[in-house]
């Protein structure tokens, strides 16, 4: 699948030492067994790539999986109205074969990492995880007023699994027309989204397709970046898969000084998402049985 352009990501810091460390910005992997999906980064998009081109093999991958439809909408977004119509970012969402990437049963399962045995012995590290979790804990709350959210104590039990640690870096290549060739200084993430589908079986002995999301937040950020990086991610999560060109979004795609809550746009954008026709949540299509020659 085509990758945007990408925007340079540069948060507002005082020195380039605050800016290599500091800046905050996302990635999405699309991660599935199935050829026809590739990966999607979704750093610093500002408008959404052509629909891929489906070759005869993606049309025979698609045949296998369910048809597009649309579920009902979850029943908080079907409520919500925005009276002063502040529009939405729905253009800037990245399309996807399987169609939208949106949940059909509700609620969703979330796992949020505990505290570890080796950061409760150590008083740094435990304070540093403790600031994470409430962080993260506070997201979901402003999320849960939208979405029928439940807790769970295992990470196989979950659809969304939020994890606490460390992003590798990543090195951009540089142009080879410059005089010196190699690569960019590498770019500090502080968070990233990624997804992977599956069959997920059903008690009539058929399976549908589904998907899975995993969040990663580093924890060593102020509690305000956190809490604005876990609203962002599970934006993602919850079917966004794209980023507002504004400011006053929660899923803009830069970190700004003041952090926006979520907005009328993020809640409009992510209805319009929920509107829209989906592989995931039907039933996988029954395989005929081989014939004998």
């Amino acid at each position: 699948m085509p990758h945007p352009e990408h925007k340079q990501f540069r948060p507002r810091r005082r020195s380039r030492l605050k800016q290599a460390i500091a800046a905050f910005w996302c990635l999405g992997l699309a991660l599935l067994s199935l050829p026809i999906l590739g990966s999607f980064s979704g750093i610093g998009q500002t408008a959404p790539p052509p629909p891929p081109t489906l070759s005869p093999a993606l049309e025979q991958t698609l045949a296998k999986l369910p048809p597009l439809a649309v579920h009902p909408l979850p029943p908080a977004l079907a409520q919500w109205q925005d009276p002063d119509r502040k529009g939405d970012y729905f253009d800037q969402v990245q399309p996807a074969i399987v169609g939208a990437l949106i949940w059909s049963d509700f609620p969703l399962k979330l796992y949020v990492a505990p505290l570890t045995p080796q950061e409760q012995a150590i008083p740094f590290r435990q304070q540093q995880a403790q600031t994470w979790l409430t962080a993260v804990q506070r997201a979901i709350q402003e999320w849960q007023a939208y979405f029928p959210l439940e807790l769970v104590e295992q990470a196989s039990q979950a659809d969304i699994q939020i994890g606490r640690s460390p992003l590798p870096l990543r090195l951009d290549k540089t142009s080879n027309t410059r005089p010196t060739r190699g690569f960019a200084l590498p770019r500090a993430r502080s968070a990233e989204t990624r997804f992977e589908f599956y069959a997920q079986p059903q008690p009539n002995g058929r399976s549908r397709l589904s998907h899975r999301m995993k969040i990663a937040i580093r924890p060593d950020q102020a509690i305000d970046y956190l809490q604005a990086a876990a609203r962002h991610e599970l934006g993602h999560a919850f079917g966004i898969w794209g980023h507002s060109p504004q400011p006053t979004d929660a899923l803009y795609f830069s970190q700004v000084r003041q952090p926006a809550a979520i907005s009328a746009r993020d809640l409009n954008t992510l209805k319009k998402i929920y509107q829209q026709p989906t592989r995931l949540g039907w039933e996988l299509p029954a395989i005929a049985p081989a014939q004998s020659p």
